[in-house]
């Protein structure tokens, strides 16, 4: 009987990744760099003094017509030096704009509350967001502005994140893993969840669903945007593999950074829709049944799991190569020992707990 379960969700879950990959592998029409509309490229950064330099010069790179991009630097009321940082690399580049969130808008608290404040500013086109702790490639704006035809509102791209330890390329495998997912259902249709780091948007359809101070607050701010821009059931809603869109970020330095972000990640998602909650439930039963493979052991059920594990690899292997990058094999295999326990473990605490710590606030 175990055997059977055991299997059927095998079954499901396979072929669930090959839907993923058919989402994933999409094409979507570019439009010519000629005709780039403006953007705006908002970084929100509270206390990212070890981060903000590597993240500002990058930006101070990117390849785009003189005149149609700036950089607002938000910075969240740091305690750090982070305000000083970029008051002082910006101060000869007439692109960039430094500010601070003056005004608490709404309930808004938090990163959702200074780039509200900050959206309040501009007026391109696009919006570009990413993380005072990531690394744009020089040709991410231009890539995801790229793809703005006339019927897309929101644009998705890829973050890796940097690998010098096991532990944050178990991290770097896990996240390419969930931003797989979260491509393949978006590309079908069905905008699961993005990522604040590697994102762009139109200005009027964010103002259009009335911004940040219109939406239910979330820990998860972008999640909430994202979902709010779906239901107008107006646009598209892309999320292309392409390398020039690529963003790499810093892991989370340590398990107690990591469980935070995770169970952010898990509140957050607590809003999903009811396909989201019927695919997340695919992994969490397969998960568990994992668990029970070494009480119920059979030469059947392991050939499974190595089943499981074979399709895992190829899925990422597949997302890594249109990235044009490569999927450290140790990294692998501790991300497979890593993933069932979190997919299991974490419905069982945000269930018992909504409280979240982020960047020294509490949630």
């Amino acid at each position: 009987m175990f055997e059977l379960v055991f299997g059927i969700f095998f079954v499901a879950y396979f072929l669930q990744i090959i839907i993923f990959l058919y989402g994933i592998l999409k094409r979507y029409p570019k439009l010519d760099e000629q005709k780039l509309p403006t953007v705006s490229v908002l970084v929100a950064a509270r206390n990212e003094e070890k981060n903000i330099l590597k993240c500002i010069s990058s930006l101070n790179e990117l390849e785009y017509a003189e005149g149609r991009i700036e950089i607002v630097i938000i910075d969240d009321h740091s305690t750090d030096s982070t305000f000083r940082i970029v008051s002082d690399y910006i101060i000869d580049k007439p692109k960039f704009r430094l500010l601070q969130p003056e005004e608490k808008i709404g309930a808004l608290k938090g990163k959702a509350n200074a780039l509200a404040n900050a959206l309040r500013t501009v007026s391109s086109e696009i919006v570009l967001t990413t993380d005072a702790d990531c690394v744009v490639s020089k040709t991410w704006a231009k890539t995801l502005a790229s793809y703005f035809q006339p019927d897309v509102t929101m644009v998705c791209g890829y973050t890796d994140q940097t690998k010098r330890t096991i532990f944050e390329g178990m991290q770097a495998a896990d996240f390419i893993y969930l931003l797989g997912v979260a491509a393949g259902t978006m590309n079908l249709g069905i905008p699961l969840s993005c990522i604040g780091n590697n994102m762009a948007y139109r200005k009027s359809v964010y103002d259009e669903v009335g911004g940040y101070e219109n939406i239910k607050f979330s820990v998860t701010e972008d999640f909430q945007l994202l979902h709010a821009m779906n239901k107008l059931k107006k646009y598209k809603i892309i999320y292309p593999l392409d390398k020039g869109g690529y963003v790499l970020s810093e892991p989370c330095p340590d398990m107690k950074v990591l469980y935070w972000q995770k169970k952010r990640w898990g509140v957050g998602g607590l809003n999903s829709q009811f396909r989201g909650y019927l695919i997340m439930s695919v992994g969490f039963f397969f998960s568990l049944l994992t668990f029970v493979l070494p009480f119920m052991f059979s030469f059947i059920g392991l050939a499974i799991l190595l089943g499981k594990i074979l399709t895992d690899y190829f899925f990422l292997r597949i997302i890594y190569k249109g990235l044009g990058e490569k999927i450290g094999l140790l990294d692998f295999i501790v991300f497979q020992i890593y993933l069932p326990i979190y997919v299991v473990v974490l419905p069982i605490l945000v269930s018992f707990s909504r409280k979240v710590v982020w960047k020294e606030r509490k949630f």
